[in-house]
């Protein structure tokens, strides 16, 4: 039996336009750092994906710790990552999350001891996640953009994702499923893309097609300074045919399962705050946000 259990969440925000009241709900339950960071978005669309990532993290520790979700505070590490300030007193090691978002899709990973299953010595264990759109439109043709990021991926990586007999779709999907998971390994890692990733090269699972209905693949193997990395896990999904996720889990290995699609209305909450002037008057400012050009 695994030793930790991982919930998966995705919410697809290409149907959802919040109403005032809508977005004054969401926005009640968050701190107020949290509301200046998404002020300073340009794009309603990135202040509602990042909006959405936080109420995924509370929904996520609420379940988990039983607390109210209203209640629930975060504060960001050294690294930047965000976590959940009463872990030290709640369930200190108990827990790892992380989000993604990009284009229509918010994703949450969250991993936590299976208290059901009895170790000696419970090691540290972290998780990462990260989605991408399967497209190409920099501008350049596909072959320059390639030469661009030469350095961005190993040899192998690179003969896998240009092999002959791909087109260039298959090229686009084979480049995005390499840097989801070099994206999701360093996200746990919490150090950004800013180490050598030509260091870090992946094989990615090729005993099935990457295909909706067969997600998530959970072959792929890792290798940093040419060493084979035992501690880490992987799965690749394909949410949509345009998008591509990818989980990296350190020192656990989950049962694998897909993603649970969630609606906006299992994310909201009601409260009293959401009716003051303060919250709708930076509801009303946001919702003047400019949505990007498709």
């Amino acid at each position: 039996m695994a030793q930790h259990k991982c919930t998966r969440w995705a919410v697809d925000l290409a149907s959802w336009s919040p109403t005032l009241p809508q977005l004054a709900q969401a926005v009640a339950v968050i701190q107020a750092e949290e509301r200046g960071r998404l002020q300073k978005f340009f794009y309603i669309d990135d202040f509602l994906s990042s909006l959405v990532g936080r109420l995924l993290m509370r929904k996520y520790v609420s379940v988990q710790s039983g607390m109210d979700y209203k209640e629930v505070q975060f504060a960001r590490d050294v690294r930047g990552k965000p976590y959940w300030t009463q872990a030290a007193n709640e369930c200190p090691n108990q827990m790892s999350f992380n989000v993604s978002h990009q284009g229509n899709f918010v994703l949450f990973a969250g991993v936590s001891m299976d208290t059901k299953v009895k170790v000696a010595e419970p090691t540290t264990f972290g998780v990462g996640v990260d989605v991408m759109k399967i497209e190409y439109s920099g501008g350049k043709s596909l072959s320059e953009f390639f030469r661009i990021m030469q350095r961005k991926f190993s040899d192998s990586e690179w003969r896998y994702i240009r092999r002959p007999h791909h087109n260039e779709f298959d090229q686009v999907q084979a480049f995005m499923r390499h840097w989801c998971l070099k994206e999701a390994y360093v996200k746990e890692l919490g150090v950004g893309i800013t180490i050598d990733l030509q260091k870090i090269s992946f094989k990615v699972d090729t005993s099935r097609e990457l295909s909706v209905a067969e997600s998530p693949l959970t072959g792929t193997t890792l290798r940093c300074n040419d060493m084979l990395m035992h501690d880490w896990h992987f799965e690749e999904h394909l949410l949509h045919p345009k998008y591509c996720a990818a989980i990296a889990f350190r020192n656990c290995k989950p049962e694998e399962g897909k993603f649970e699609l969630l609606k906006m209305d299992q994310l909201l909450v009601e409260t009293e705050s959401a009716t003051s002037i303060e919250v709708v008057q930076y509801c009303r400012e946001a919702l003047r946000k400019e949505r990007r050009k498709s």
